[in-house]
């Protein structure tokens, strides 16, 4: 219902009569609906608030994994120079200290080492 000369855009709502309990639970159950909207809005704003968190927490998880696979890669870098470096100091030693003196061919037999080579005997121990 419109009233002639008022604002065109302000609808008039009949007052419920009290009496009639169609009005009483029509209004209960939009009375619920609005409780209800009120704890779903307040459920979806905190879980918002979790999802915002955990997206940061990714994100630093993210960022700090890519910071552990440079360092895993710097230090894959500096094992294999590593390496190699001991490589080539091992060929040297080999080649400097190693080198049989005689002529190619006619090498002495390598001799087997053993814990012997390195402790006495209990034998020998006593002998002394």
């Amino acid at each position: 219902m419109k009233e002639s000369g008022a604002d065109p855009t302000e609808t008039v709502i009949p007052f419920p009569n009290e009496d009639d309990s169609l009005d009483r639970t029509g209004q209960t159950i939009l009375g619920l609906l609005q409780r209800a909207a009120g704890a779903a809005e307040k459920n979806s704003q905190h879980a918002m608030g979790i999802a915002h968190k955990l997206s940061l927490e990714l994100r630093a998880a993210e960022d700090h994994i890519k910071k552990l696979e440079t360092d895993l890669r710097h230090y894959k870098d500096r094992s294999d120079r590593a390496e190699g470096w001991l490589r080539q100091i091992s060929l040297q030693i080999e080649k400097r200290f190693f080198a049989s003196t005689e002529p190619q061919g006619v090498q002495e037999p390598a001799r087997p080492s053993g814990p012997d080579d390195y402790a006495p005997r209990k034998s020998d121990r006593r002998r002394t």
